[in-house]
């Protein structure tokens, strides 16, 4: 349990609820499973490229992923950022299903489907980069390479020191304090987050673009202050709701008796 300014996340019933989760999702009809999965894949595909200032709605982008159907008026590089999002979401999961663990080759992948047609992708900076209303800037290019190449060395080890959902934290803010892209560090952070929590058997989590001032702000405190907490109890937040609506489509009042709620 971890404690501060009396909020907690009590990961001992967070990795219970994972059980109850793992156990509900076996029990729920297929069909009902893949609607809901289709659901959260446009959901999560808007909430992740609105929080980098794209203006498609939730419905435009089903609309767009779903119907296949074009939306007037918006710019071609915001529909190939919802087509390409969803792409590369699917690659991850892919990933995932065949046991592949999260590594450079990956990453670079990862980016390349969200920059398809936009710019070339999986292709580290070699200019600065700045970050608007940030207190922290990321690294220049010379001690950006070293910090990626410490990242990637660092996944392995870090499993040892943080649980999966503070790992899964770490590789997001991490990742996205180094900044190794001219452009798409925050949905790649965001995918690799999400890689790291499948991988251990956690469903993946979207953060709302409504929460971004609270998320910016948790990632603040551990790119200025190395703090990981904020970051982690607001991924840990996210996992247990959504292990919640998964718990709920079971319909079973033990399966809902047996899986206990964050405070």
């Amino acid at each position: 349990m971890k404690e501060k300014e009396g909020f907690f996340v009590d990961y001992q019933e967070l990795f219970r609820k994972k059980e109850a989760y793992s156990r509900c999702r076996e029990s729920i009809p297929e069909f009902t499973t893949f609607t809901f999965d289709q659901a959260f894949e446009i959901e999560y595909t808007h909430n992740s490229t609105a929080i980098e200032g794209n203006t498609l709605s939730l419905m435009e982008t089903k609309v767009l992923l779903e119907d296949g159907i074009s939306i007037g008026g918006k710019a071609l590089r915001e529909i190939y950022e919802a087509v390409n999002h969803r792409k590369a979401f699917r690659y991850v999961k892919e990933c995932i299903g065949k046991g592949m663990p999260l590594d450079e080759g990956k990453v670079k992948d990862i980016h390349a489907l969200l920059m398809e047609n936009i710019q070339v992708g999986g292709v580290y900076r070699d200019v600065q980069v700045y970050i608007s209303g940030a207190q922290h800037m990321p690294p220049p290019p010379p001690l950006m390479y070293r910090q990626v190449k410490d990242f990637y060395a660092d996944l392995s080890w870090k499993g040892k020191e943080l649980n999966p959902v503070e790992l899964a934290a770490w590789t997001h803010a991490e990742f996205v304090k180094i900044h190794p892209f001219t452009d798409g560090n925050g949905r790649t952070s965001r995918l690799i987050m999400n890689y790291q929590l499948m991988a251990e058997g956690f469903p993946p989590v979207s953060i709302a673009k409504e929460d971004r001032l609270e998320y910016f702000k948790a990632l603040e405190a551990y790119a200025v202050e190395g703090d990981l907490q904020p970051f982690a109890e607001l991924v840990a937040g996210l996992v247990d709701r959504q292990m919640e609506r998964y718990i709920e489509l079971s319909g079973p009042q033990q399966e809902r008796d047996q899986s206990p709620t964050l405070q």
